[in-house]
């Protein structure tokens, strides 16, 4: 049996249709029941834990091959991410509790990273899961792909706005598709101790080719066109962000290169997915 946190969302969800693929049991870790019934009707064993909780999430990763562990994303965090600090808690006593045999915790790219940014909290994740009595992989992950569907709407009307800058400028992306099908990869090896696997695309990712890609799909011209640094904090507090500074830091980093994988990612795993296929796939959804 195989647990797996954020099932509901896109990554969570293709690491257990991974497994199920491969005829792995998976039990769906839900915070309510009924959102769990999906995954009931295609066999999966469902436990009911929030995040908060460390006594279900013991429950929950009882008796399990392995764990997939994500944190809930916090975009917006208070000084010193102290929602962040309180999952991390309750995850890491669940898993020392439950003792599952192997864990995969999913991180990112820059979660090692110096610099004060939005990243750093997975790199408190990693700090406090590292101390684990069981073998686990930090699975650090580039720039999802299907951040791009916030797009999608100004892509129909041919343009999208970068914060990442400048806009030839490729970065390491990957689609969460192929997210999934490492960390149920990995969850399926065997391994001991700790391990860092860096997961990007075959291609790096400029902004000019992400306008490309919306442009193929969307059979007409699309440009991407930088946002200018001093209107970032501006436009974050008008969409109603309190606390813009680690996401700005963040968007710094990846455009000043500090935020990154070791030798440009010569050692990662390359996913399968290039920017073209996950756009398509970004609209197609947006479309039904």
């Amino acid at each position: 049996m195989y647990a797996v946190t954020g099932i509901t969302g896109k990554v969570g969800a293709a690491v257990a249709r991974s497994l199920l693929s491969a005829d792995r049991p998976v039990r769906a870790v839900v915070r309510d029941r009924s959102k769990g019934a999906a995954w009931a009707d295609l066999g999966c064993d469902i436990a009911v834990a929030d995040l908060a909780d460390a006594r279900a999430l013991t429950k929950a990763f009882e008796g399990t091959e392995g764990v997939f562990a994500m944190l809930p994303p916090v975009f917006d965090p208070a000084p010193g991410f102290p929602e962040a600090r309180g999952f991390i808690t309750s995850m890491y006593t669940a898993l020392a509790e439950a003792k599952p045999k192997k864990v995969v915790a999913l991180s990112t790219i820059g979660a090692d990273a110096p610099n004060p940014n939005l990243l750093n909290v997975l790199g408190l994740m990693e700090d406090a899961l590292k101390t684990l009595p069981v073998p686990v992989v930090f699975l650090r992950s580039a720039w999802f792909m299907e951040n791009a569907a916030w797009d999608i709407a100004s892509a129909r009307e041919g343009n999208i706005q970068s914060y990442l800058q400048p806009l030839d400028r490729p970065i390491p992306m990957i689609a969460t598709d192929d997210v999934g099908r490492t960390a149920a990869a990995l969850l399926q090896e065997h391994w001991e101790g700790r391990r860092v696997v860096e997961l990007e695309g075959a291609q790096r990712v400029s902004p000019n080719a992400l306008a490309d890609a919306f442009a193929k799909v969307l059979a007409q011209p699309v440009r991407a066109e930088a946002v200018p640094r001093d209107r970032w904090e501006s436009i974050f507090r008008a969409q109603g962000m309190k606390y813009p500074t680690p996401r700005i830091q963040m968007i710094d980093g990846f455009n000043a290169g500090w935020i990154d994988f070791p030798n440009r990612g010569a050692n990662s795993r390359k996913g399968s997915i290039g920017i073209d296929q996950a756009i398509a796939t970004l609209i197609q959804r947006a479309l039904t």
